[in-house]
């Protein structure tokens, strides 16, 4: 993007002027040494505009960024880089390698190590309150609370420091808990504290109430057309999109007044699809535009047909997968409760704009009054004020029992087991079959996501399952399962040819190993000509034993050979040395 650096663009919400934060933002991400490209570009409508960033080196370090100009979305997007890396954010999802594992600090210079000899929970964690709304039912063991990115439960129980805002006390919260529960909400960065603080309070509103809203479908009132004639721009960006045949419902999501929170609603008549976009600021003018900008954010024009029309089923509509599934990419679910036509609050002008602090402590006054805590840690070490905010009961992400049932740690367990497979025998093989079978996990999901490895494009990695590591687990250790496994990793709706062809022939070869009255011998040419001669035959060694898991890389914690996530851990070690130089 190129810029008349003469120009002073000042726009609501932003305590700095566009030109001077995305130089200031640019600048200090050189000095780190992070490589920032403009990967792409959508203007889809005249006032929409969303940009897509990432590192030149590892394309998982990456954000988007929306606004109503080019340079009001450069500096949405540099500014989610910053919070996402202040926050470490880039990272929460992978193992963070032996050496960082057990280096001084893991995640931040402040953090707090826990280690309970007993297996009891350790004191100084949470406070009373947060036990409670975490841990109702008094399930949360120790092994729960330990992070996934080191996997270092001898360590003990990694925990950082946010203060409670109502009287400013440090409660330590576990890195679990937050990765598992709060995911990315209540992040931000800005030019001032207040400023990055709003912006992330407005987030916890934002998705709050769309979950709140959509759950029980809720019916919102219009914006009458002369309140929407104030904003000409947006007003401007509605009408293209409603030329290209959409219908557009733009609502009043406050809940009679009382959230900054709007919601534009757009109907696809070509198959009766609806994507209700939210969005939330206490400037009516900032939360309206940033709705329209979410509803295209990414997206071209022909890119809007792949949502889901409404539905009356109510369960379906409020479960946590459907909410789950709006956060992610707002493709599931939403009521026609949400399209009555007598709507279930009246229409408020509401308008909360002011500066920055009195926007911040209105915010705060809000979730106070509803009975809600904020919890906020402070990250400076990137000379960017950046800010993460928990707020129990309003900011999650997840439930809290997925602490419990689902908790990212428990592939921390197989990290070892599964990066060195090919040292392992017969027996301990069967025992990690065992382990998973035991642990009730999703065939499906990603062996490489499960242990928190990036795996790089074009390997067996890439693409392999759970279901599949069991498939050659059992092949491994020459057990009857993996007739079972092959035929379940058959029906995969991934697999490629390639794959298909290599289980077909698995499974025709583990049906003549177990039957007695069949010879190998008498089928090997047919084989051949079914699924070439070299893989039928590499397919006879896999079945017997004298190749084993055939393509997986096991090179143990050093993952040595994995480039991906090499680049991003260079990612993280850069990150890690400006948090040792510039900690405050």
């Amino acid at each position: 993007m190129t810029e008349n650096t003469n120009e002073k663009t000042f726009i609501k919400g932003k305590d700095r002027d566009l030109e001077s934060s995305i130089s200031t933002m640019q600048e200090k991400l050189v000095s780190f040494g992070f490589d920032i490209v403009e990967a792409s570009w959508l203007n889809p409508l005249a006032n929409c505009y969303s940009v897509h960033i990432k590192d030149a080196s590892c394309g998982l370090m990456f954000t988007n960024g929306k606004g109503s100009s080019a340079k009001s979305c450069l500096a949405s997007a540099l500014g989610e880089y910053f919070e996402r890396l202040s926050c470490n954010y880039f990272f929460a999802d992978y193992y963070l390698g032996e050496e960082i594992s057990n280096s001084e600090f893991v995640h931040y210079p402040n953090e707090k190590w826990f280690f309970s000899e007993d297996d009891t929970i350790p004191e100084g964690i949470l406070d009373e309150g947060l036990w409670d709304y975490f841990d109702p039912n008094k399930e949360i063991t120790v092994d729960k609370l330990y992070d996934m990115n080191s996997g270092n439960g001898e360590r003990g129980i990694c925990a950082l420091p946010y203060i409670r805002e109502r009287d400013q006390k440090a409660i330590y919260v576990p890195v679990n808990i937050i990765g598992n529960v709060f995911v990315s909400n209540g992040m931000s960065a800005g030019n001032t504290q207040n400023e990055a603080r709003v912006q992330s309070l407005s987030e916890v509103f934002e998705r709050y109430v769309k979950n709140k809203i959509i759950a029980e479908g809720i019916c919102l009132p219009e914006v009458p057309l002369e309140v929407l004639e104030r904003f000409p721009t947006i007003l401007a960006d509605c009408k293209e999109l409603e030329s290209h045949g959409f219908h557009l419902r733009i609502a009043d999501a406050s809940l009679g007044g009382l959230y900054p929170v709007m919601s534009v609603t757009l109907i696809n008549p070509k198959d009766g699809s609806v994507f209700a976009s939210f969005g939330a600021h206490p400037s009516f003018e900032v939360a309206l535009e940033r709705t329209v900008t979410e509803l295209l954010q990414g997206r071209s024009l022909d890119q809007l047909d792949v949502f889901q029309p409404p539905s009356f089923d109510e369960d379906e509509i409020a479960s946590p997968h459907n909410i789950e599934l709006h956060f992610i990419d707002s493709s599931g679910f939403i009521s026609y409760d949400f399209f009555k036509e007598t709507p279930d609050y009246e229409f408020v002008d509401w308008d909360f704009d002011a500066d920055t602090q009195s926007e911040y402590d209105n915010l705060v006054k809000i979730i106070h009054d509803m009975g809600h805590d904020i919890l906020i840690s402070d990250y400076n070490h990137l000379d960017v004020y950046a800010c993460r905010i928990l707020v129990a009961g309003m900011s999650d992400i997840y439930p809290v029992d997925e602490i419990v049932w689902n908790n990212n740690n428990d592939g921390a367990l197989f990290r070892e087991a599964f990066l060195t497979l090919k040292d392992g025998d017969p027996e301990e093989w069967l025992e990690i079959l065992d382990a998973l079978e035991q642990g009730g996990y999703n065939d499906a999901l990603a062996a490489a996501e499960f242990i928190g490895l990036a795996p790089d494009a074009g390997t067996t990695w890439a693409d392999f399952r759970l279901g599949e590591m069991k498939a050659v687990l059992a092949l491994a250790a020459q057990d009857e399962q993996a007739l079972d496994w092959v035929n379940w990793a058959l029906h995969l709706d991934q697999n490629n040819e390639e794959n298909t062809r290599k289980y077909r022939c698995l499974q025709a070869l583990l049906e003549i190993k177990w039957d007695e009255s069949r010879d190998y011998s008498q089928y090997m040419t047919s084989l051949g000509l079914m699924y070439g001669k070299e893989l039928s035959e590499r397919c006879l060694d896999i079945v017997e034993g004298k190749i084993i898991f055939d393509g997986l890389h096991c090179p143990g914690l050093s993952l040595e050979g994995f480039d991906t996530h090499q680049k991003l851990l260079e990612g993280y070690k850069k990150l890690q040395a400006a948090k040792v130089k510039n900690w405050k």
